[in-house]
């Protein structure tokens, strides 16, 4: 028995209010996700297209309940990508948003409510799905592919559970949703806060636009998440003069937080009677893999802090062999039962059993202080070697970010030469000056580009994968 099949045990709880005005307690909820249930086959496939919404919500929570599996996606994802995800899974049914529907009009309309629409496909199953196999998500950066994460029923009660321990969740909590829900992170915050009976404030509404805070403060919004990017956004809102009684909490993940920016937020909960924790985590590990306690944020600003309760960490050299000493760095390697069954790129795959064990090289470099608290350092693949310097780029991008008011910005390169990418035409010569002065490396090793964007996904990750795409507007060499 897990969370998502006894929802209606926190009977007359409010399970969900929305921005246009719906809300339901957890017996209606538990009501609309057993019609829902009732009518998929177990063991299918279902292609659910994602909204911070009742409606989307209720879809969710029907496919897990029924034992069929959800692939979640964004409401909003490229029309070709899905034709071609279509074909290449051939799903049962496809839940999605009214508007999107006349797409897909050609299938058996078999439900429609709270603005969504479910079609059950014409498709044949070919292949059996793995009995334990429970969510299917794509991986955390990427875009145009047809790589999913197999979650397991398991993974995904058991990193609810830890993250409702480590956050002390209860009842009385009202989070607001600041992240999509078909991306880990914003899916986990609804998983833990469902586990404990609290209500879910869903908004589509951007987390820098008066209606999303008027939206929070009407409801009384305890809590929210966001990934760096959301707290870069914030600090230039003013965020730290708003006037917010309501709020305990807030968590950040979905990548390195500047140091000095951890500082600041984790100083302003701190001076404010408020909760700042930054967490670890990845799609592979269904959520989240570790979590800063909020009395240690501002002693260990730059930390992600210590294994989540279930998991462990450890740190492996290039031999392979486990970092017991503090302050080396290593790759980061968690163990526990978050620890996702492995990757499907075709609907056969979705037959396989866990590949994973229980196990993840996470691609993340990292260190180990004196006192367990860890440090990422950056990606595995996140390194160049200039003139036989070795040069982290997240640490250049933190470098840009800190010393130029945050300014947006991203870093590739080859072993020949680092490519940084700004937004701000103005701040090119500067930028290079900067790097050239800070880290020593020969000027004809370093260019910097100006483009219209950083391209970003729907949760405000980088995709670096996408810079070489763009085609620089100015270039200084």
């Amino acid at each position: 028995m897990s969370y998502f099949d006894e929802l209606g045990k926190y009977k007359d709880n409010t399970a969900l209010i929305s921005e246009e005005g719906i809300s339901l307690s957890y017996s209606e909820l538990d009501q609309e996700v057993q019609e829902i249930a009732g009518m998929l086959e177990p063991r299918s496939l279902m292609f659910g297209f994602c909204s911070n919404t009742v409606g989307s919500v209720c879809g969710y929570l029907g496919a897990l309940n029924a034992k069929t599996v959800p692939y979640l996606l964004d409401a909003h994802t490229n029309e070709v990508l899905v034709a071609s995800l279509i074909d290449v899974y051939r799903p049962a049914y496809l839940y999605l948003p009214q508007e999107l529907a006349q797409r897909y009009e050609q299938y058996e309309k078999i439900y429609e409510k709270y603005s969504y629409v479910l079609y059950k496909t014409n498709f044949r199953q070919s292949y059996p799905l793995y009995e334990e196999l429970g969510l299917l998500l794509g991986t955390s950066g990427s875009t145009g592919s047809p790589k999913l994460v197999r979650q397991s029923y398991r993974n995904i009660q058991s990193n609810a559970e830890a993250i409702a321990e480590y956050l002390e969740l209860d009842e009385t909590e009202r989070p607001v949703t600041t992240l999509p829900m078909n991306y880990t992170y914003g899916l986990s915050i609804i998983n833990s806060h469902l586990l404990v009976g609290a209500a879910i404030l869903l908004t589509t509404k951007p987390i820098v636009g008066r209606e999303f805070w008027d939206f929070m403060k009407k409801n009384g919004a305890t809590s929210f998440g966001g990934v760096p990017y959301t707290y870069e956004m914030l600090k230039r809102v003013r965020f730290f003069r708003m006037d917010l009684p309501d709020l305990r909490y807030m968590t950040q993940a979905g990548g390195k937080l500047a140091p000095e920016l951890h500082r600041e937020f984790a100083q302003y909960a701190q001076e404010n009677g408020k909760r700042f924790i930054v967490m670890y985590g990845q799609t592979e590990a269904t959520a989240r893999m570790s979590w800063l306690p909020y009395d240690k944020s501002l002693e260990k600003y730059g930390s992600m802090g210590i294994a989540i309760p279930g998991g462990r960490f450890s740190l492996i050299d290039v031999d392979g062999k486990e970092i017991a000493e503090p302050e080396i760095t290593g790759e980061l390697v968690y163990e526990g039962p978050n620890v996702t069954l492995g990757y499907a790129v075709c609907g056969e795959d979705l037959a396989k059993g866990d590949e994973r064990h229980g196990r993840l090289e996470t691609g993340d470099m990292a260190k180990r202080d004196a006192d367990g608290f860890y440090y990422i350092v950056g990606r595995k693949k996140r390194f160049l070697k200039l003139f036989g310097n070795r040069i982290n780029l997240d640490e250049i991008d933190r470098m840009i970010k800190a010393q130029f008011d945050y300014l947006d910005c991203a870093t590739t390169g080859t072993d020949e030469c680092m490519e940084v990418y700004i937004t701000d035409a103005g701040c090119s010569e500067a930028v290079r000056e900067f790097l050239i002065d800070r880290t020593h490396i020969n000027a004809s090793a370093i260019r910097v580009n100006v483009i219209d964007a950083i391209p970003k996904n729907e949760a405000g990750k980088t995709l670096y994968v996408e810079l070489g795409k763009e085609k620089a507007n100015e270039r200084t060499d």
